[in-house]
């Protein structure tokens, strides 16, 4: 892939880097500011309760993305970037323009898939996440 290229992929990479973490700022004062103002009504508790569920499921998802950001850069500074992690042939750029953080062509991805219905496994990308969570 072209350095010119690499670049576009970096920036698109790096601004939504910057997005989720705004985000998740975001999420994290919204969390803090409905449990300061919190009443001790049951309704109101129980409302703040489901807020806060879904603020929990919503930033877990952002910060798994992240994850997949943060690894996206370390394979354009390693030169790795675009290359299917499963067979080793190279991700089109038209995949990697929807999905900059795409791990896999579209062939093993969709065999990654057809193998998790099949097996019920997880997705592989899912998988590396999970490794990497565990890890840190």
């Amino acid at each position: 892939m072209r350095k010119r290229e690499l670049d576009k992929f970096k920036k698109m990479l790096v601004l939504e880097k910057q997005t989720i973490l705004r985000h998740l700022e975001d999420l994290e004062d919204e969390s803090e500011s409905q449990m300061e103002s919190t009443s001790g009504d049951a309704a109101d508790l129980a409302s703040v309760e489901i807020t806060q569920a879904a603020i929990a499921k919503l930033g877990g998802r952002e910060k798994k993305l992240l994850k997949k950001i943060e690894y996206a850069l370390q394979k354009i500074e390693d030169g790795e970037f675009g290359t299917c992690e499963q067979c080793g042939e190279a991700i089109p750029p038209a995949r990697l323009e929807a999905r900059p953080v795409a791990q896999f062509c579209i062939d093993c991805k969709t065999e990654l898939e057809q193998n998790e219905r099949r097996y019920g496994e997880e997705d592989e990308e899912d998988k590396w996440s999970s490794d990497v969570e565990e890890k840190a």
